[in-house]
C-alpha cells in the first residue's frame, strides 16, 4: 500500500516543472514551426507550378512526388515533436514519484535524449506504439473542433459525396488506438527503463490488460467530456460578453467575433493540454502498476541542472524575459493568422476581407469623409471610393459624373473647379444631420488612410474630359507612401493598361459586371472585382488558380453575403459593413454553437 501511495504522488510533484516546460515548449514550437510550415507549403506549391490551391487542383497537388516528400518530412518532424513532449511528461512524473526535484531545463534535456533513443531503428516500433495512442489522447480536441467549428462548404460537399469516408477515417483511428493499447506500457518502459522494453511491458500488463486499457480509455473519455464542457462554457460566456459589447458599441459583428475568438483560444488550450494530460495518465498507470506488482520505480539519471546565470535574480530575470519573448512571438503569429497576414494561398482557408462600398454608405452619405470615418469605425478592412478629375485637374471623390443625385445641383464634375465643388452640399440628400458635408479630395482620403491604417480601393471614373488621370492618381498614392495599402480599379481595361505602363508595381483590379471565359488572361489586371450575380464556384477557382483574387460587389443581404462566403471570394464589397462582418464571423463556427448561444440568452 505504501508503494502504491508513493507511486500516486507524481501528478502534484510534477505540476510546476512540467507546466513551465510545456509553456515554453509549446510556445517555442509555435514560433518555430508555424512560419516553417507556411513557408514550406508555399515553396512546395511554387515548385509544383501552382499559385493557389483549389478543389480543382488539390488532387494533383497532393499526389505530386514533391508534396508526398514534403508531407513525409512534416510527418517525421511532427512525430519527433510529439515524442519529445511524451518523454518529458513521463520523465517528470517518474522523478516526482521518486521525490526528486527537477527543472524545466532538465526535463527538456532528458526528453530530447529519450526521443533520440526512441527513433533508433530497433525502438521505432515502440515509438510508433506511443504515437498510435494520439487519436485517443486528442479525442477531446477533435470532438470540440467538430462541435464548434464550421466545416467549409466545399469540404462538407466532398464528405457528403463520399458517404463512407468519415466511417473509414473513424475506423482507422480506432485501429490505431487498439494497436497502441495492446502495447500500452511499451513506450514508458523504453524511455524510463531502457533495455528489453517490450518484454518488460508485456510482463507488467500481463493479467491486467483489460483493466488498464479500460482505465486509460476512461480517463480520455472524461477528458473529452470536460473539453467539450469547457468549450460550451467559454462559448456561453463569450456570447454574453459579445451581446453586451454589441449593445454598448452598436456593432453587430462584435458578438460573433467574441465567440469565434473564444472558440479558437479554447481549442488551442485543449490541444496544448492533450499530450500532457493523456500521456500523464498513462505514466501514472504505469507507475502504479509497477508499485502494485512490488517492482521498484524506474530511476533514470536526471541531467545536471543548467543555469542561465550564477546570480539567482539575474537568472530569474533572464527566464522571465525569455518567457515574455516567446509569449509575444506566439501572440504575434496568432494575430497574423487571424488577420490573414501569413495565411497560405489555399482556397476556403484564407481570411475574407470586407470593403465598405463608397464608405459606410448604408449609414452615411456616400463618398464623403463621414462615410469613410464611419467605415473605419465599423471595422472595414478596405474603403472603396470613386475618383474623377475636375476642371482644374484636382482629383475629387465622386461616383456620378453629374452631381445632381448627391448634391441637388445639375452640373458635371469636369465643368467645375474644386473650390466650386467644395462649396456644394453632399450630405443633405442623405439626411439633414449631414447638411454641409463636402465632396473630398483624393488627397484628403489618402491622408485619412495613412493615419487610420485602413486600405483603399480607388476606382477611376474616366469621363473623357480628364488629362493624365492615371498618372495623377498613381503620383498621389506615391506621395502618400501608400502603394502597399491601395489598389486602383476601373471598369475600363485600357485604364488598367495605362496604369501598368506608368507603374508596373501598382496593384490593379478590373471591375466587371459580367465575367465569362478566361478572364485570368487579362494581364493588366492583378485581381478582379465582379458583380456578385456573375460569381460562380468555377470562376473563383479559375481566378485563384491564376494566383489572383476575386472581389464580389455589391453584396448587401445576409443571403447574398453568405453565398459569397460559401463560394470563397476574397473580398466582399458592401454598403453594410456591420452585417458583412457579422456573417463572416458567424461562418467560422457551427450552427450548434449559434443555437447554444441563442438558448442560453
Amino acid at each position: 500500500m505504501k508503494k502504491i501511495k508513493t507511486a500516486g504522488r507524481p501528478v502534484l510533484g510534477a505540476l510546476r516543472p512540467l507546466a513551465a516546460f510545456e509553456v515554453l515548449y509549446k510556445m517555442g514550437a509555435v514560433i518555430l514551426f508555424v512560419p516553417l510550415l507556411l513557408g514550406s507549403s508555399a515553396l512546395v506549391m511554387r515548385l509544383n507550378g501552382l499559385a493557389y490551391l483549389t478543389h480543382e487542383n488539390i488532387r494533383a497537388f497532393l499526389t505530386s512526388p514533391l508534396t508526398v516528400l514534403a508531407f513525409g518530412m512534416c510527418l517525421l518532424l511532427g512525430a519527433a515533436y510529439e515524442l519529445v513532449d511524451i518523454c518529458a511528461v513521463l520523465f517528470a512524473l517518474d522523478q516526482a514519484a521518486l521525490g526528486r526535484t527537477v527543472t524545466a531545463g532538465q526535463i527538456l534535456r532528458f526528453a530530447l535524449g529519450g526521443a533520440a533513443r526512441a527513433l533508433r531503428p530497433r525502438a521505432i516500433p515502440l515509438a510508433a506504439a506511443a504515437l498510435l495512442l494520439l487519436p485517443a489522447v486528442h479525442g477531446g480536441c477533435i470532438l470540440g473542433f467538430f462541435a464548434t467549428v464550421s466545416v467549409p462548404g466545399p469540404i462538407a460537399d466532398y464528405l457528403r459525396a463520399k458517404p463512407l469516408l468519415p466511417e473509414l477515417v473513424t475506423a482507422a483511428g480506432l485501429l490505431m488506438t487498439a494497436a497502441g493499447l495492446w502495447l500500452l506500457y511499451a513506450f514508458p518502459c523504453l524511455v524510463l527503463e531502457g533495455g528489453p522494453a517490450r518484454k518488460s511491458a508485456a510482463a507488467l500488463i500481463k493479467g491486467h490488460r483489460g483493466r488498464d486499457m479500460g482505465a486509460f480509455l476512461g480517463v480520455q473519455a472524461v477528458c473529452a467530456a470536460l473539453g467539450v464542457a469547457l468549450l460550451l462554457a467559454v462559448v456561453a460566456a463569450a456570447g454574453l460578453v459579445g451581446r453586451l459589447l454589441t449593445a454598448a458599441f452598436r456593432l453587430d459583428w462584435l458578438g460573433p467575433f467574441a465567440v469565434w475568438l473564444a472558440t479558437v483560444l479554447t481549442l488551442w488550450l485543449i490541444a496544448s493540454l492533450a499530450v500532457p494530460v493523456g500521456y500523464g495518465s498513462l505514466g501514472v498507470l504505469y507507475l502504479r502498476r509497477r508499485a502494485a506488482g512490488g517492482q521498484p520505480l524506474p530511476c533514470p539519471a536526471a541531467p545536471a541542472p543548467c543555469r542561465l546565470s550564477s546570480v539567482p535574480r539575474r537568472d530569474k530575470l533572464i527566464k522571465a524575459l525569455a518567457a515574455c519573448a516567446v509569449a509575444a512571438g506566439s501572440l504575434a503569429i496568432f494575430l497574423m493568422l487571424c488577420t490573414g497576414a501569413i495565411n497560405p494561398d489555399v482556397e476556403y482557408l484564407h481570411t475574407m476581407e470586407i470593403t465598405a462600398h463608397r464608405g459606410a454608405s448604408a449609414f452615411f452619405p456616400e463618398n464623403t469623409m463621414a462615410a469613410f470615418v464611419g467605415a473605419n469605425d465599423l471595422g472595414a478592412d478596405w474603403i472603396e471610393l470613386d475618383v474623377q478629375q475636375c476642371r482644374d485637374g484636382q482629383l475629387v471623390v465622386a461616383h456620378d459624373a453629374n452631381l445632381k443625385r448627391t448634391t441637388g445641383v445639375n452640373v458635371n464634375v469636369w465643368e467645375l473647379t474644386y473650390p466650386q465643388i467644395a462649396a456644394l452640399d453632399a450630405g443633405s440628400a442623405f439626411g439633414p444631420e449631414y447638411a454641409g458635408e463636402p465632396i473630398p479630395l483624393l488627397a484628403d482620403v489618402l491622408a485619412f488612410a495613412r493615419d487610420s491604417g485602413v486600405k483603399l480601393n480607388i476606382e477611376l471614373k474616366p469621363t473623357g474630359h480628364e488629362t493624365d488621370l492615371e498618372k495623377s492618381v498613381v503620383d498621389a498614392i506615391r506621395q502618400a507612401e501608400l502603394e502597399d495599402a491601395c489598389v486602383v480599379t476601373s471598369q475600363v481595361y485600357q485604364v488598367l493598361k495605362d496604369l501598368k505602363a506608368y507603374d508596373e508595381n501598382i496593384t490593379t483590379v478590373y471591375v466587371m459586371r459580367l465575367a465569362y471565359g478566361s478572364i485570368d488572361r487579362l494581364s493588366a489586371a492583378d485581381h478582379f472585382s465582379v458583380d456578385a450575380k456573375s460569381v460562380t464556384r468555377a470562376l473563383v477557382s479559375r481566378v485563384h488558380n491564376a494566383g489572383k483574387q476575386l472581389y464580389a460587389w455589391t453584396v448587401n443581404t445576409r443571403k447574398s453575403i453568405n453565398n459569397m462566403i460559401d463560394l470563397g471570394v476574397d473580398n466582399i464589397i458592401t454598403d453594410d459593413v456591420d452585417l458583412a462582418k457579422q456573417c463572416v464571423y458567424e461562418s467560422r463556427y457551427s450552427g450548434l454553437v449559434e443555437d447554444y448561444i441563442q438558448l442560453i440568452q
